[in-house]
């Protein structure tokens, strides 16, 4: 565990110092986002901030796997092509969102396709290329699932993708909880002696680390979907390989509550004729429209994201 606690603080210098440079760069290239008229008013004076800040994330997290962690196991290239995969929908999707950009979004159908192809090469890899097709249930051992684990898997990768990208609407708030989630599995995955993993889920927590220094509130730099759909991507396939996809929910549990909330608003919405459960959706902008302020909210989500990330870890190790 030494060598991934490491990786992990080299992978924190890394996006650390390189963000000195990327987040000026990143202001000349006026890559500023647009923000969203759907969303709270407050969030109005953010317009302009850079975005497509996953870059500086996964640029670390790619210089500290290429340089130690590849000689382990060949297996560590699939979540890094799911995140190549992930990171190049979702920095062509940042591009539509630019402050005065011409360039247009990825429809839904076409992120809709691309995650769906996405999911189900994901899937086959895991099932025939690395034999993955079982669940590890705490006090019940590990279970072979057959030709079942194939949609399972698929909808794990499908579902989760999107779910952290709805989540990374607060300053910090995704990069807290996204880095509480990878150091859980990080450590589920060394309790299995899959080190390789672990160190690449370190390696994960310690670069998010270093991107927070530029997005804590006010940020200076957002993480756009070229960070928030890898982020999703790479924790579903992570969880997927350590067998332990059951606890996801659990310590993944902010970024379903927000996805949660936006499909249960819109059910709710459409079935009542206009109605709405929530001020508004995710569920992040509900809690700042009832006077919980910004940091409040982002601070009180990472609470649960670490109490989740504990009891998901402790169920882990019960056998």
């Amino acid at each position: 565990m030494t060598h991934a606690l490491l990786a992990g603080g080299v992978a924190f210098l890394i996006a650390l110092l390189a963000g000195t440079q990327v987040v000026p760069w990143l202001q000349r290239r006026k890559l500023g986002k647009a923000i969203s008229e759907d969303g709270p008013s407050s969030h109005m004076s953010k317009a302009g901030t850079p975005t497509m800040g996953g870059i500086l994330i996964f640029g670390a997290v790619a210089v500290v796997t290429i340089a130690s962690n590849l000689s382990a196991r060949h297996s560590i290239f699939l979540p890094l092509g799911v995140v190549t995969a992930t990171m190049a929908i979702g920095a062509y999707d940042d591009l539509g969102t630019l402050v005065g950009g011409k360039q247009r979004k990825l429809s839904w159908r076409a992120k809709f396709v691309l995650l769906v192809a996405l999911s189900a090469v994901v899937a086959c890899v895991l099932y025939f290329g690395l034999d993955a097709h079982s669940v590890n249930i705490p006090w019940g051992g590990k279970h072979d699932l057959g030709y079942i684990y194939l949609p399972i898997a698929f909808a794990i990768v499908f579902l989760m993708t999107p779910a952290t990208a709805i989540t990374d609407g607060l300053d910090g708030l995704l990069g807290g909880t996204a880095a509480v989630a990878y150091a859980a599995y990080g450590v589920i995955a060394f309790v299995q002696g899959q080190e390789y993993l672990g160190t690449f889920s370190f390696t994960v927590v310690g670069a998010l680390l270093g991107f927070l220094w530029y997005n804590a509130h006010p940020a200076s730099v957002f993480m756009g979907d070229a960070g928030a759909l890898p982020l999703g991507g790479a924790l579903a396939t992570v969880a997927l390989m350590t067998g332990h996809w059951l606890l996801l929910p659990l310590i993944g549990v902010v970024f379903v509550a927000e996805a949660a909330s936006t499909v249960i608003q819109i059910a709710y919405f459409q079935t009542t004729g206009g109605q709405r459960l929530f001020r508004m959706t995710p569920l992040h902008h509900h809690f700042e429209l009832i006077g919980w302020s910004e940091p409040q909210v982002v601070m009180r989500f990472w609470l649960f994201g670490i109490v989740a990330g504990m009891v998901g870890v402790g169920l882990a190790l019960a056998v």
